[in-house]
């Protein structure tokens, strides 16, 4: 997954009220204030939503805890906008960097402890905030909107099908309820996802991912706020999920914005932001014959065992295909995979690394913001997801747009290295009609994601018509 962007000794300067002249010209407009969901899937898709309203002339504020403002100030990142800043509360959750161990734990503190601190910085923030964009998730956010009068629009991070699966889920139940066994309506295919080609995800997708049913239970009042939301924000674009976001539309009582992809695309082309076009990595790639190279990368959340670990480098060294792979943690037998054909490293650039013309593959877990950095760089897809939305988000990938080949299937399987060979040699043989027609969807794909962000496209437009709405209601200027 790509780094959230970050910023160096930007602890002062983002907590006090900008002192530039172009700040004091932009302040009387709109103060929006961002809240993320504490999480690095969450924060990215924020922040680039973030920069976007800000270089429309809004003051944005993003609330994150201690610990997520040292992450995005520990090191480069693009030139922050003069109206963008960045703005904390205590660290009354658990750390980024054990929330995985227990995922139940870290959802009920986001649920219960983040609110009263929250609402007192808001109490506190200069200029007063005329609008909040929050994570649909944080349902407490809405409460605090009600209690200042401020309207609150929420921001879904995933794909639009999925919350469409989530908001038909619960209607399943006449009282509203969640379902306490999703295994037995198994049945029960979510036809209820319309889209041009057969959609193939059924109930048992869900079973697969959900981190436990009191945290599924807690995502599903997620959408009983929606009633008196401003609006909400999707990032997805309306040529790939329309008949979803159509379904939504007939569904949920308020304006939906398809404003994605919301991943850094923006930045690509200012030299301003390139701070590592001269990374080492980017100069190995340089070297690369077009295409060649498969990029790897399975996320920052969940771990992944030893074991898998073992069969999946195996599997991509006995394929012979070069590979640039970033992982967290300390295996020794990667390291050892490093050298002509591949790079082993921590961290990089993702969305610039998918777009180089070396790249021809992305093993990914499939979040959504590395499945949109994906469709975004054109690149086909082998699936690996582990939790929660990332096995829907593999179905759309290899079942509806067709740009993808599905690795992993279940949470349970361990895939063995010469299925990995075969799967990686085959998605990177150029010359082989399936990985040929890949290319092809995917770049068609490419084309669609392109043209929403144009200056006439869906999502540019939809992303204007938020942002006049906000002005138009809190800010008087008609």
């Amino acid at each position: 997954m790509h780094a959230i962007p970050r910023r160096r000794n930007c602890q002062d300067s983002v907590s006090h009220p900008m002192e530039s002249s172009q700040a004091d010209q932009i302040l009387p407009r709109c103060h929006v204030v961002a809240i993320p969901y504490p999480g690095r899937g969450h924060i990215n898709p924020m922040m680039s939503v973030c920069r976007l309203l800000a270089s429309r002339g809004l003051l944005v504020s993003v609330v994150l805890t201690e610990e997520w403002l040292g992450l995005l100030c520990s090191g480069s990142a693009p030139p922050p906008l003069p109206n963008l800043r960045l703005v904390s509360i205590p660290n009354v959750i658990p750390s980024e960097r054990s929330r995985g161990a227990d995922l139940n734990g870290f959802f009920q503190a986001v649920y219960t402890r983040m609110e009263a601190p929250v609402e007192r910085l808001l109490e506190r923030l200069e200029p007063p905030a005329d609008s909040i964009v929050v994570d649909a998730n944080l349902v407490w956010a809405a409460e605090i909107g009600r209690r200042r009068s401020i309207p609150v629009t929420s921001f879904w991070t995933e794909a639009a099908s999925v919350l469409l699966a989530l908001y038909r889920y619960g209607e399943l139940d006449d009282g509203g309820e969640t379902p306490v066994d999703l295994s037995d309506r198994e049945e029960e295919a979510l036809s209820f996802i319309p889209t041009p080609v057969s959609f193939s995800s059924h109930s048992t997708d869900f079973t697969f991912f959900t981190p436990g049913q009191d945290s599924f239970k807690k995502i599903i009042p997620t959408f009983s706020w929606f009633n008196i939301a401003q609006g909400l924000l999707v990032p997805t674009f309306y040529d790939l999920e329309s008949h979803a976001i159509d379904t939504l539309k007939s569904k949920l009582p308020l304006p939906i914005y398809p404003i994605g992809p919301c991943i850094p695309y923006m930045t690509l082309d200012n030299p301003q932001c390139n701070n590592n076009s001269r990374s080492d990595y980017i100069k190995w790639l340089d070297s690369q014959p077009k295409s060649s190279v498969l990029y790897i990368s399975l996320g920052s959340f969940m771990p992944i065992s030893g074991t898998q670990m073992e069969e999946m480098a195996s599997g991509i060294h006995a394929s012979g295909v070069r590979f640039l792979w970033i992982v967290r943690e300390e295996f020794k037998l990667l390291q050892e995979l490093s050298g002509e054909m591949g790079l082993v490293l921590p961290w990089c650039d993702q969305l610039r690394v998918l777009c180089h013309p070396s790249v021809g593959g992305f093993l990914t877990h499939c979040g959504w913001s590395s499945t949109m950095e994906g469709v975004f760089a054109g690149i086909p897809m082998l699936t690996f997801p582990l939790i929660w939305d990332q096995f829907p988000n593999s179905r759309l990938i290899v079942d509806d747009w067709k740009v993808g080949v599905r690795v992993k299937i279940s949470q349970e399987q361990v895939v063995g290295r010469e299925e990995i060979a075969k799967v990686v040699h085959d998605l990177m043989n150029l010359d082989a009609l399936e990985s040929k027609e890949l290319r092809r969807r995917a770049k068609e794909l490419k084309e669609k994601c392109h043209r929403a962000l144009g200056d006439a496209g869906s999502s540019t437009t939809n992303l204007n018509a938020f942002v006049q709405e906000i002005l138009d209601k809190k800010c008087g200027n008609a």
